[in-house]
């Protein structure tokens, strides 16, 4: 058991593992910090975030503050008297004041190999890069954005079939087992900082709905690489006869042709053959919008698709 009076921020379901991971290694978790719930759906209902779910049912207590610099909030910290802040996903950024409150300072989760992809969608752009491999970094955390000393790291492949929903999943785990990791090495006194290489660092931005709009004058093979990095956030979409029709799924094919890039090809019943840049991909998970995703055979069945139709 650990003596660190730690206060966890984190938001997404990327935070989920670490903090888990915190409470099984009996870790002294002051507070969790997580952001306020938010409308969704057509009625609009509030939902907590996946961590204010997960401490709450652990018996943590929840704190939600509008703003990070909020006075009322800043003094419930300080009165915690942390030692770390342990910051994983939470979806903003802090500021200076924040990061002198906690004794030792604070240890962020990063899901890339830093310096490589700073910033907020780390995994989303590997994938849509064609990178091979990825990871998860610790840090100390400063006011620059993923700009913090190097502690620990743990590299993982990124697989042919993965998204950025899969990929994400497995990189929350390999996270959380690198957070024990680390607050084991930095009890022990053996954690050791290294200051990042500027020149070999690279930046992941943030990503909008727009972003995911699929550009058919690309290679089928990059094509394939976008529309996983794109799912599920904010998704891949082209459109068909005006509608917005969502990409789920899709592979390269080994074939070629000489028709303009988005038109829809000659192919077996069942089949949804996309020229492109440089060749040809198969949609196998598509839907329309206001309707609910299927299978491209399924989808074709319902709606036929001309050859000849051109998406975008």
């Amino acid at each position: 058991m650990s003596t660190y009076r730690i206060i966890f921020m984190g938001t997404a379901d990327f935070s989920v593992p670490a903090l888990k991971a915190l409470h099984e290694n009996q870790y002294d978790v002051r507070a969790v910090v997580t952001q306020p719930d938010r409308p969704k759906g057509r009625g609009r209902r509030l939902v907590p975030p996946p961590v204010k779910e997960v401490a709450s049912a652990l018996g943590y207590p929840v704190l939600q503050p509008p703003m990070i610099k909020e006075p009322g909030f800043i003094e419930k910290i300080i009165a915690l008297d942390p030692d770390l802040f342990v910051v994983v996903a939470y979806g903003r950024i802090l500021p200076g004041s924040s990061l002198s409150i906690p004794h030792l300072g604070a240890i962020n989760i990063h899901p890339s190999l830093l310096p490589k992809y700073r910033g907020p969608a780390p995994v989303q752009w590997a994938i849509i890069n064609g990178e091979e491999e990825t990871g998860v970094t610790t840090m100390w955390m400063d006011e620059g954005m993923d700009t913090g000393d190097l502690l620990l790291s743990s590299k993982i492949p990124i697989r042919q079939d993965d998204t950025s929903g899969s990929l994400s999943r497995r990189l929350a785990e390999v996270g959380a087992q690198l957070l024990i990791e680390t607050l084991i090495k930095l009890r022990s006194g053996d954690l050791v900082g290294d200051p990042q290489d500027k020149s070999g660092a690279t930046y992941a931005p943030l990503l909008k709905k727009k972003d995911g709009c699929i550009d058919w004058s690309r290679d089928a093979k990059s094509l394939d690489a976008f529309i996983r990095g794109m799912t599920p956030w904010p998704g891949a979409f082209t459109f068909l006869s005006g509608k917005r029709l969502k990409v789920l799924k899709a592979k390269e094919l080994d074939k070629r042709t000489k028709e303009k890039p988005g038109t829809v090809l000659e192919r077996f019943p069942g089949d949804f053959d996309v020229a492109t840049g440089r060749g040809i991909l198969t949609l196998k998970e598509v839907q329309l919008e206001s309707a609910k995703r299927l299978p491209a055979g399924d989808f074709l069945r319902g709606r036929p698709v001309a050859p000849g139709t051109l998406l975008g």
